[in-house]
């Protein structure tokens, strides 16, 4: 008895020895991405590493650092360092990787789009492959698109009904794009990492900011430092998740190809969430305390005249050839 006891024993040590040894030695990669580990980005990411380990039986693993941790909190520099090969993966949105790639922003041009089918017919379609290929000139590979979705405004001062009263507001932005909206609308643009946008909003260095209900503002709880919110739909922000050009032409094509499936149906997944968690959120919104504003169609149109000159700016940046490409796919879709 005592002997089929110690055989079981050490058949359990010997079973839990070769666990661990599988374990070490799963390649592990990381994963960068801007936003807390409660976000429809962050969900986006477990998808991935969930995948990723049952298309490879578990010899590669995704290890996930939220809130930018791996660039030192800068939201920024994430797609710099993947394209460097300093970070393996990212999960980031357009807006921010303007800096390194202006035409970048040509995404979210004020009131470009009006409905998620006008986002789908260029993410979906030629545009979001034309933007791929400009990605690739900077080692970046971008396996899929994502989303963080439209961008709506919140603030602690006022209701926003029209564009006079983001006037002198102080107004927390992400990227330079939003730095000439705000300005041509009268607000007092600070550009600030999403890390340290919390504490500004409830310290009132800031009275506002702008992010998508689903993907940000709910699982944020942005809710509790903030009382309105107004339903502009200016700008669409999509994200996309990237691999190192350099770790993705070192895998063989049957690898390249898990790694592809795996990352297409993580963010479809994470753009089915989003758009999930959007539809009701205006509801959970007003049971958290925040007064919401829908503006009528003719508001909507003092808004995009307001922001027209902001749209020029950044039309003739990012290239008017590339800005016709997303108007024709919006315009036939």
């Amino acid at each position: 008895m005592n002997f089929l006891k110690t055989s079981a024993t050490a058949l359990t040590s010997i079973l839990a020895g070769l666990a661990m040894m599988s374990a070490a030695s799963a390649e592990t990669f990381r994963l960068s991405h801007n936003t807390g580990d409660t976000t429809t980005w962050h969900r986006g990411a477990e998808k991935f590493n969930e995948l990723v380990k049952a298309a490879t039986g578990d010899e590669m693993d995704i290890r996930i650092f939220p809130n930018a941790q791996l660039s030192g909190g800068d939201q920024m520099r994430q797609a710099e360092m993947v394209g460097r090969g300093a970070i393996e993966f990212v999960i980031t949105s357009a807006i921010n990787v303007t800096p390194l790639e202006p035409q970048m922003a040509v995404f979210s041009l004020p009131y470009l789009y009006s409905s998620y089918e006008d986002v789908d017919a260029t993410v979906d379609g030629a545009p979001g492959d034309a933007m791929k290929e400009i990605m690739l000139k900077h080692n970046i590979v971008v396996l899929a698109w994502g989303e963080n979705g439209f961008r709506e405004v919140t603030n602690s001062q006022r209701p926003i009904t029209k564009p006079e009263d983001l006037a002198g507001l102080k107004m927390r932005v992400a990227g330079p794009m939003y730095i000439d909206v705000m300005n041509a609308l009268g607000a007092n643009p600070q550009q600030m990492q999403w890390t340290e946008t919390f504490t500004a909003l409830q310290q009132g260095v800031v009275d506002g900011q702008e992010n998508p209900v689903g993907a940000v503002i709910i699982p944020q709880r942005v809710y509790e430092v903030q009382k309105y919110l107004t339903t502009w739909k200016y700008s669409y922000d999509p994200v996309f998740l990237g691999v190192s050009k350099q770790l993705w032409d070192s895998w063989d094509a049957e690898t390249q190809e898990k790694m592809q499936a795996a990352a297409t149906e993580a963010m479809a997944y994470q753009k089915q969430i989003t758009r999930e968690d959007t539809d009701k959120g205006l509801d959970t919104l007003r049971e958290n305390g925040m007064e919401i504003y829908e503006p009528t169609a003719e508001e909507l149109q003092a808004f995009r005249d307001a922001t027209q000159p902001a749209f020029d700016t950044w039309a003739d940046r990012v290239g008017t050839d590339l800005v016709q490409t997303f108007q024709d796919a919006i315009a036939a879709n």
